[in-house]
């Protein structure tokens, strides 16, 4: 995620206004929870948690089907609700309510299964281990893709016997607030509130007296979360930040190549944590590759298939990097400067001769922008690519077995993607590393991190053995 402002902040946050990215236009302003209200919610959820933690893990999941069942129902509204706020196209913000849906289902079924394990001891013993909820979560997402990665954490934290305190972004805050009036109805008084604001507010639930608190966002909060973990004792589970690098190697076809990297670098106008960041192409299919790319970059701005960026902001932020590295001696095969007329807009972007003297290949863009190097061999470009201080994902386009075994072995992120810069099979969970974050944040180990394990050892008294 693109960095927003760190949680080291001080004042009150004041009224969040959302304007359109598209046009510019007023969606809507939203007033921020007061210091009064968050210390409130915290309590509420604290004393609500002993008899949630109490419930049947089967009613748990029962009730998650339940808000499941009307998230669907409010599917329409909620979408057409993102695509004002952050300007993602309608059919692309349904898809991820749809996927949000789905999640919820997928955490019903997995919370009542989510067991202990049985240990070897004596033989008159029994020795085992217990799952419990961690006890109150607080849950901080980003606007990028915002139901359906709360709907992830959410689904987790709340199956496993955790209350839960969600704050969304300020960038989106009516799709939080309708989020919360979708769900939060679902369940018992206390086990689930929505709390609107910007940094502020954040900084207050993080610092508060709670169990856990997970973060999807840019590393300079991530790192405040955990700064701030280290007086209250939360576990901190923390997706942030990427850079990922794309790996060319020779011998592939450089057409197809350049579709792939154009759809990791253009998709949802680069705002994703795992887009491809900065590419490394072998120089024995660079000309080609470099060719098709910039000619992919001139359909997806021909043909209109980039939404705006989330707002005015962020698209200064992507100019400023393009821009320096345009001064430093990058040019621009396609794109690369800020369009006329109302919005947040950004063409798709393709950048050559850029070298890791660029900020724009050693930190993250949040922007469609694709930065590319050549190098002389497969493994200068693994070196490249291992280099930095994210650690998130990467993808590596080869033939060769080696090479992509090389790669999975060499390369410090928590995913690897060999072939396709995105997909993959159900129940794939990663654990990001360096600034990248701390954890899963996804999967069916997530429900680990919103649990402590218990070992029981019973034994019979001496007059029974």
């Amino acid at each position: 995620m693109n960095p927003l402002t760190d949680l080291q902040t001080d004042g009150v946050d004041s009224a969040v206004t959302v304007h359109d990215p598209r046009d510019g236009t007023v969606v809507g302003s939203v007033p921020p929870a007061t210091s009064g209200q968050v210390a409130q919610a915290v309590a509420a959820a604290r004393a609500a948690q002993p008899a949630w933690a109490a419930t049947n893990p089967a009613e748990r999941g029962r009730l998650l089907r339940g808000a499941a069942a009307r998230l669907a129902r409010s599917a329409r509204e909620l979408a057409v609700l993102n695509s004002r706020e952050t300007g993602r196209p309608q059919d692309q913000a349904l898809a991820g309510v749809e996927a949000a849906v789905a999640t919820l289902e997928q955490y019903a079924e997995l919370g009542p299964l989510h067991r202990g394990v049985s240990l070897r001891g004596a033989a008159l013993a029994s020795d085992y281990t217990l799952r419990q909820p961690r006890g109150v979560a607080v849950l901080l997402t980003p606007w990028n893709d915002p139901v359906a990665v709360a709907a992830g954490l959410l689904g987790a934290a709340l199956v496993t016997g955790n209350t839960v305190l969600h704050k969304p972004s300020e960038r989106c805050p009516h799709v939080g607030l309708l989020l919360g009036e979708v769900l939060e109805p679902v369940f018992p008084s206390g086990v689930f509130a929505t709390l609107s604001g910007g940094p502020e507010v954040g900084r207050q639930l993080a610092a508060a007296e709670v169990d856990v608190v997970a973060h999807v966002g840019s590393s300079a909060t991530g790192s405040a979360i955990a700064r701030a973990a280290m007086d209250t004792g939360a576990h901190v589970i923390r997706e942030n930040g990427g850079n990922d690098p794309l790996l060319v190697d020779e011998g592939v076809d450089p057409v197809w190549a350049a579709g792939q990297a154009a759809i990791g670098a253009f998709s949802n106008s680069g705002q994703i944590c795992t887009a491809v960041e900065r590419i490394y192409v072998h120089r024995a299919v660079a000309g080609p590759f470099c060719e098709a790319l910039a000619a992919e970059a001139r359909r997806w701005n021909r043909e209109g298939l980039l939404g705006p960026l989330v707002d005015t902001r962020m698209r200064a932020a992507v100019q400023a990097q393009v821009a320096g590295a345009l001064e430093q001696g990058a040019v621009a095969a396609e794109g690369g400067s800020v369009p006329d007329g109302p919005g947040a807009w950004y063409p798709a972007t393709v950048l050559l001769d850029c070298t890791e003297q660029m900020e724009i290949m050693t930190e993250e863009t949040f922007g469609p922008v694709a930065p590319v190097s050549v190098v002389d061999s497969f493994a200068e470009g693994l070196d490249l690519a291992a280099a930095g201080r994210y650690g998130l994902a990467a993808t590596v386009l080869t033939g060769s077995i080696a090479h992509a075994q090389r790669a999975a072995a060499a390369l410090p992120v928590g995913t690897v993607k060999i072939n396709a810069v995105f997909g993959g099979a159900p129940g794939g969970s990663a654990q990001p590393r360096r600034d990248s974050g701390r954890g899963f944040g996804y999967g069916p180990e997530l429900l680990d991190e919103f649990t402590l394990v218990k070992v029981v050892h019973l034994s019979p008294l001496p007059e029974e053995r």
